[in-house]
């Protein structure tokens, strides 16, 4: 299997295995389902511990708004006696007044927050680190877990305006957030290596030949962005190292030079003859008039 190390820039994202003779169509249709994947895991995760905290979010007219201010422009939400989670709703208020603030008991807590971990854990960057590959079935994974754990909690579902079930959904709308920067969508991907894009028309083995051992780092890159910027020759870990292997030689050069050191030798404790020209009295013999 030839093996694929994914990086968007500088940053490593995860391994991936193929073979040399898949078409680069396919190839790019395998990164961006697991790229994105990703992506959409780690967005879910980070809404996890919200819900967990505060239960579901209000709908978007209610959003930001003091108590005051909803009874006064007479809101109600809708879903707020349709979402209790399992066993029962514990009150915590949303400082920010995003959620309702039922939030789930400390049983349904733990169910929530312990399947995030476990799913960050699946698609997590670790794992290129560890020489772990991701797939597309790792992925849906992780999905389905997140998925179940919110059944769990809340078997009635999640309000249609809360961000989880839109993802879950795929009905995620990320105009003008950080979060649309990063997705590539597959029609756009691009995958280029050694400062060459993989064509879409042409197969793996078109570029890096057909051995099948081979392992490769291929950088992601969205169409009209250009070449990324080509691999350092050295890691930041090795330069590390090689710095320190020459401060370690320059350290045991300059001991070795102070051991050769032979100015000493000028000294006048170390004149053998010394004590024999005392006794003759032949110390502070001059040449030349005084």
């Amino acid at each position: 299997m030839v093996q694929l190390h994914l990086k968007r820039g500088d940053e490593s994202q995860f391994l991936l295995d193929t073979t040399a003779d898949v078409s680069v169509e396919s190839l790019v249709q395998q990164v961006a389902i697991v790229y994105n994947g990703r992506l959409k895991v780690e967005r879910i995760c980070s809404e996890m511990p919200e819900l967990a905290e505060h239960g579901v979010t209000l709908p978007p007219n209610m959003q930001g708004l003091t108590e005051e201010q909803v009874v006064e422009l007479k809101l109600k939400d809708e879903w707020e006696e349709k979402c209790i989670p399992s066993g029962g709703a514990v009150f915590s208020k949303d400082e920010i007044g995003r959620r309702n603030g039922h939030a789930p008991n400390d049983r349904m807590k733990e169910v929530l927050k312990k399947t995030m971990e476990e799913a960050k854990a699946i698609v997590s960057k670790k794992q290129a680190q560890a020489g772990v590959c991701v797939t597309a079935e790792m992925v849906k994974e992780a999905l389905d877990q997140l998925r179940g754990a919110v059944m769990i909690v809340y078997p009635m579902g999640l309000p249609p305006h809360d961000p989880i079930r839109m993802e879950l959904e795929n009905n995620e709308d990320l105009s003008g957030m950080q979060a649309s920067l990063q997705v590539v969508p597959e029609q756009e991907c691009q995958l280029w290596w050694a400062a060459k894009e993989l064509h879409r028309e042409k197969k793996l083995q078109d570029y890096i030949g057909k051995n099948e051992k081979t392992k490769i780092v291929v950088k992601i890159q969205k169409r009209g962005q250009g070449a990324p910027a080509r691999e350092p020759v050295v890691t930041d870990d090795q330069q590390k190292e090689m710095m320190m292997h020459y401060y370690r030689r320059q350290e045991e050069l300059k001991k070795l030079e102070d051991a050769d050191d032979d100015s000493h030798l000028d000294s006048d404790w170390s004149d053998r003859q010394a004590l024999k020209r005392q006794f003759q009295g032949l110390n502070n013999i001059k040449w030349g008039p005084r």
